[in-house]
């Protein structure tokens, strides 16, 4: 087992004692898994099915009072190692939904840049959802930068410079009286998609 192995379960295992704690003051039923998940610790609190559903309020509306418990468990993680940590902490799966649901959306986005050659901005969304983008948008070989502040934080996706070069080298052949047999048509498909709904909606 590494050094860096080690470090992240000796985190685990704080954040298990401290949410066992949690789960026994609250009197909420659930059992806890721990993990090493890209380079970070990795927790979660699981229930059978027909568990205690009050476990849900540990989530709260759209993952805000996740993030506040995992915030405060990277706290009592922090005040044992004195090293800051980037445990992720995930409550009856819904991380793992969340996170397919923003790849989804991201590949959409991906598929729209790829296909229109242009820049493109998602809309505005917490550091998790923003890291999953860049992942997705990494593995299809294009860029992206997050631009933006506090809560209008958002992702903006371009083509890799290659591209870019290509497809300027594309138009530059057929600047002058030439064109290219499939764009003659007098851009009356010009408009095809316009009216589509953004990819992350």
């Amino acid at each position: 087992m590494s050094e860096d192995t080690s470090k992240l379960d000796h985190e685990g295992d704080i954040a298990a004692d401290y949410l066992e704690e949690l789960l026994d003051i609250a009197d909420l039923d659930g059992d806890i898994e721990i993990g090493v998940e890209a380079d970070r610790a990795s927790v979660a609190i699981v229930a059978d099915d027909g568990g205690d559903r009050r476990l849900k309020r540990l989530i709260g509306r759209k993952g805000e009072a996740l993030d506040s418990l995992q915030e405060l468990t990277r706290l009592a993680v922090q005040q044992e190692t004195g090293e800051r940590s980037r445990l992720m902490l995930d409550i009856l799966g819904y991380r793992d939904n969340h996170r397919r649901h923003i790849a989804e959306i991201a590949q959409r986005a991906v598929e729209r840049v790829e296909e229109t050659g242009e820049a493109y901005s998602m809309k505005p969304m917490i550091p998790f959802e923003r890291k999953v983008v860049h992942d997705v948008v990494a593995a299809a070989g294009l860029v992206s930068d997050s631009s933006g502040i506090g809560q209008d934080r958002h992702v903006v996706i371009t083509l890799a410079e290659d591209d870019l070069e290509s497809a300027e080298d594309y138009e530059d052949e057929f600047s002058g009286d030439e064109v290219p047999v499939d764009s003659a048509d007098d851009g009356e498909n010009a408009d095809v998609g316009q009216g589509e709904d953004s990819a992350d909606e």
